[in-house]
This record gives structure tokens, C-alpha cells and sequence, in this order.
């Protein structure tokens, strides 16, 4: 019984190891474990209440259409050149940028099934109206992810 917990250890070890090779040389600012998961559950919430644009295209064109928002950005994609122009349309833009470890968990967080390079995370839906508890709540996340996200940018450069 003991091994198989110790085989089951040994192999989410292995995972994870996988995971940080994967992960491409421009990943920076990369989250760390406690703000990569504030940042999953915030895009999980945002898909909840369709505040969230997804994958390349999508992001880029709201982007330079002026809306704001965080951008999350996975950090093992291949080939890099897919998104090696979204943190400079970022920065242009004055929009918050953060990179996740994997496009599978960012995908998961966003709702969908397929791996997802990037997502805008809007504070407004596209359609429709959030009830004012649940924008408060929406927005409250996002103020702290955002803050999170600036201090570890900071501490960077």
C-alpha cells in the first residue's frame, strides 16, 4: 500500500520536473505557486461570468481595440514565436502581464478543452450585466492578482 503513494509521489515529481523544462526562456514575469493559482482562480471566475477573451487572435484584437485587463500568458508554448509579441502589445497598452506554467491548466481555468496560449481577463462582460455582488467580487480579485502581478514585475527590473 505504501509504494503505490510512494510510486504515485514519484511520478507527480517526474510531472512537475517536465513542466519547468518545458517552460520557455522569455517567461518572465513567471507566477509563482501561490499567485499562479490566484491567477487560475481568477480566470476560472472571469469564465464563469464570460469577462474573458481567449487565445492569441482573440487577445490581440482587443488589445490594440483599446479594453483593458490582466493577460495571462502560458509559459510552455512551442513554438515561441506564437506569442512573442503579445507582452510588447502588453506593455504598449499599459496592460498587466503574467505567465502560468502550463497551457493545459490555463485552459482548464478558462473553461475549455482544448490548450490555451493566452487570456484577457476583462473586470466587464462582453454581454449582458453582472449583478453588483458579483462584479465586487470579480473586481476585488483582480485588484489583488493585478498588484501581485505589478510587485512581482517590480522586483524584476
Amino acid at each position: 500500500m505504501g509504494s503505490d503513494s510512494e510510486a504515485e509521489k514519484t511520478q507527480q515529481k517526474e510531472k512537475e520536473r517536465k513542466k519547468l523544462l518545458a517552460i520557455a526562456p522569455i517567461a518572465k514575469p513567471l507566477a509563482g505557486k501561490k499567485l499562479s493559482k490566484r491567477t487560475l482562480k481568477l480566470v476560472r471566475r472571469a469564465a464563469e461570468h464570460k469577462c474573458l477573451k481567449r487565445g492569441v487572435k482573440e487577445v490581440v484584437k482587443s488589445i490594440r481595440r483599446g479594453q483593458k485587463g490582466l493577460c495571462v500568458i502560458a509559459g510552455n508554448i512551442s513554438p515561441i514565436d506564437v506569442i512573442t509579441h503579445v507582452p510588447i502589445l502588453c506593455e504598449e497598452a499599459e496592460i498587466p502581464y503574467v505567465y502560468v506554467h502550463s497551457k493545459e491548466d490555463l485552459a482548464n481555468a478558462g473553461a475549455t478543452k482544448r490548450p490555451t496560449c493566452c487570456v484577457l481577463v476583462q473586470t466587464k462582460p462582453n454581454k449582458g450585466e453582472l449583478s453588483p455582488e458579483e462584479q465586487e467580487k470579480l473586481k476585488a480579485d483582480y485588484n489583488q492578482v493585478a498588484a501581485d502581478v505589478s510587485e512581482l514585475t517590480s522586483s524584476l527590473f
